[in-house]
């Protein structure tokens, strides 16, 4: 940057993707770690000296969990007093006027039977760490024999070559659908209509989309991975499968058991309350950014 810079600080998300384009500013920053940069991009030698150079240049970074430090600790040269765990702090708001029955329609769901609909909402961006498809070849299978339930996926097209294989994949399974993308509002509407939230991701920093489904009182079957597991404790705050089959077998399950539906969603809502707290959030970074100065 040549020109005298018109910000006094700033603060990046993710070391190498937002981090890397602060190495040449001439302004105090920090930054927050992504799941993909410990999950993902360390195992690229280039992008991990560019992650440790935006560490070594940052006044502080901010890991969503303390495993995520942890890790970050583990693979990248960094000074540990430099790294703050801080949650991601929840807040959601539905929009007033979904209209569940439009969104179906759109979608591309087809029954006569809509008020006994089991949708099973994967909210991702449609890159591959996410694995959308994972699920895709066992639950046409349960489809068939129960056509009552259906997996609906949906999120922004990240990576366009990928999102093609997305769409021929699911036009070619019957009981899995693509959903357009929706706005933040829409979004939690339609998930507060959903049966239950599912996280298929290879690798996790710390999923939103888990958070807010807690939050709007949605039972969450999630991967076992590390990320998911640091903020979901099986039949407590939900469900945890480590297999597409063990996927089944839980929501069969689940749809069958009020008592655990209740317990999850119960049990979820006050892990949100407890440990994800926004205003939390807004001073914690309000005592970072005043280190800035």
């Amino acid at each position: 940057m040549k020109q005298e810079p018109r910000f006094e600080a700033a603060l990046a998300i993710h070391l190498f993707k937002g981090g890397r384009l602060l190495l040449d500013a001439r302004v105090p920053f920090g930054v927050v770690f992504g799941g993909t940069d410990v999950n993902e991009d360390v195992k690229d030698e280039h992008k991990r000296a560019v992650m440790e150079e935006v560490l070594h240049k940052a006044r502080f970074a901010v890991a969503f969990t303390d495993k995520l430090k942890e890790r970050a600790e583990e693979l990248l040269v960094c000074e540990s007093k430099k790294i703050y765990v801080q949650p991601q702090g929840i807040e959601t708001r539905v929009a007033s006027h979904f209209s569940w029955s439009d969104f179906l329609h759109s979608t591309g769901v087809r029954t006569k039977q809509e008020e006994n609909l089991r949708v099973f909402l994967l909210v991702c961006g449609l890159r591959r760490v996410k694995d959308p498809l994972y699920l895709l070849e066992v639950f046409a299978e349960w489809h068939n024999q129960n056509p009552l339930v259906a997996l609906i996926i949906i999120g922004p097209k990240i990576d366009p070559v990928f999102t093609a294989e997305v769409e021929e994949s699911v036009k070619r399974s019957v009981g899995v659908y693509l959903a357009a993308d929706l706005s933040q509002e829409e979004l939690h509407a339609a998930m507060q209509k959903s049966f239950a939230l599912v996280n298929s991701s290879l690798s996790e920093g710390m999923s939103a989309a888990i958070l807010e489904a807690m939050d709007l009182g949605l039972p969450v079957l999630a991967r076992d991975v590390p990320g998911n597991a640091a903020i979901v404790e099986h039949e407590v705050t939900g469900l945890l499968y480590s297999s597409p089959q063990e996927f089944v077998s839980m929501s069969r399950k689940l749809l069958d058991d009020h008592e655990l539906q209740e317990r999850l969603v119960r049990n979820g809502k006050n892990y949100i309350t407890t440990c994800h707290n926004p205003m939390k959030e807004r001073i914690s970074y309000q005592k970072l950014v005043e280190t800035l100065h």
